[in-house]
């Protein structure tokens, strides 16, 4: 099968969620299908990243996205349908790329990740499979309604409201619509009753899968994210100002560890007694699997809606148990006091954090059951078959 693949990003180096997950699919499907890639390029990937993909691509194609707050991505958006999402892709050249490809690549369908990147597809006869990693909708609904710069909501509330017409324009208009948890599909289903949504799930980064299965107590917390991202900054912020004191003041040999990518000065500024930022390059694979080999619990305090959190599988997968919210827990079919803690508010997280760092009994049981969860749910093999069945079932009904 040859499938035109089209991404808001260059999966590799493989450092946050979408691109692990695009990264270990195009491995696994390009053993059978033939895959062009179109991807935007940000200003920190190099040659040797996008060539690395040429080895599982028949095509990398790149386009070039420049910076997001410019003058220009603000007043296209203001003078156009389209959210500020959009803008930041716009490229003169982009549609007559695709239309060129399109034209000569004799492609059975289009793979394209987030709705946000389908404006820019020319017109075309082949079937499209979206899938939504996230609703971003929901992520920059919820930064909208608790930004602390109270000025900037109401420009926020209309550019969610493009955001949310575009996403479901393109939800009734796409062969197939794919998420990757239940709970999103819920949501797409609930706005768009009979809508078919299947769900293929994200899997366990491949540097994290093969670790031993043994779990390594300490008092080190960890949160882990790209901070790029609300609901990661947030979780930071959150953790650091409310839940960790807590734990602090009941376990004072804790120590909480802010690692990821693209630490912003906020984030950065967290850093007190007690609280080290670990800032990590995107190529950095190795540091982010240290980092969970070196902590003893991972703590999310995340709000913000949407996707299946990578980082909670790793933390699975490293054998550390995981506290964070219902919204952190979505998407693993993990059972609250089994193999995973949920916690509703700050106070409540920081309590069960404690309460599981005083019990080696219960933190041995979560670590494994954890463990046995993502070996048994979250291997990548079973998750690109079943991708590649909607693949197969939408070329059949398309032909």
């Amino acid at each position: 099968m040859k499938i035109l693949m089209l991404l808001p990003y260059l999966p590799y180096p493989p450092s946050e969620g979408g691109q692990v997950r695009s990264y270990k699919l195009i491995k696994l499907l390009s053993r059978k299908h033939t895959i062009t890639l179109v991807c935007f390029s940000r200003q920190h990937n190099t040659q040797d990243q996008i060539s690395h993909m040429k080895q599982f691509c028949r095509k990398v194609i790149v386009i070039e996205r420049g910076k997001t707050w410019t003058l220009a991505n603000i007043l296209r958006t203001g003078f156009s349908p389209y959210p500020f999402l959009v803008s930041i892709y716009y490229s003169p050249q982009i549609k007559q790329v695709l239309q060129e490809e399109l034209q000569s690549g004799q492609y059975d369908l289009i793979h394209a990740e987030m709705s946000y990147t389908l404006p820019y597809l020319p017109p075309h006869n082949l079937p499209i499979i979206l899938v939504e990693q996230t609703i971003m909708s929901r992520i920059f609904g919820h930064q909208a309604n608790t930004d602390k710069r109270l000025w900037f909501r109401p420009f926020m509330w209309i550019d969610v409201a493009k955001m949310r017409f575009w996403e479901q324009y393109f939800w009734r208009r796409v062969s197939r619509v794919v998420t990757v948890s239940a709970e999103d599909a819920k949501v797409i289903q609930k706005i768009i009753p009979g809508l078919r949504v299947d769900v293929v799930p994200n899997g366990v980064g491949e540097d994290v899968s093969n670790l031993p299965k043994k779990p390594h107590y300490n008092h080190r917390i960890l949160y882990m994210g790209n901070y790029k991202w609300i609901q990661n900054w947030e979780a930071a912020e959150l953790l650091a100002k409310k839940v960790f004191p807590l734990i602090k003041k009941a376990i004072p040999t804790a120590r909480l560890i802010i690692a990821g990518q693209f630490p912003t000065s906020e984030v950065k500024a967290l850093k007190t007694s007690g609280v080290e930022i670990l800032e990590l390059k995107d190529s950095d694979t190795q540091g982010v699997v240290n980092a969970y080999l070196d902590s003893g619990l991972f703590v999310a305090p995340m709000y913000a809606p949407g996707g299946t959190r990578l980082k909670i599988l790793a933390a699975m997968a490293a054998m550390i148990p995981v506290v964070t919210t219902p919204v952190g827990a979505e998407g693993y079919g993990a059972v609250d006091g089994g193999s995973i803690i949920i916690g509703t508010t700050p106070e409540d997280i920081a309590n069960k954090s404690i309460q599981v760092l005083q019990n080696k009994k219960m933190y041995t049981q979560i670590a494994n059951k954890a463990r046995h969860l993502v070996d048994t749910k979250f291997s990548w093999e079973p998750i690109a078959q079943k991708l590649e069945s909607i693949y197969e079932d939408l070329v059949h009904h398309h032909s």
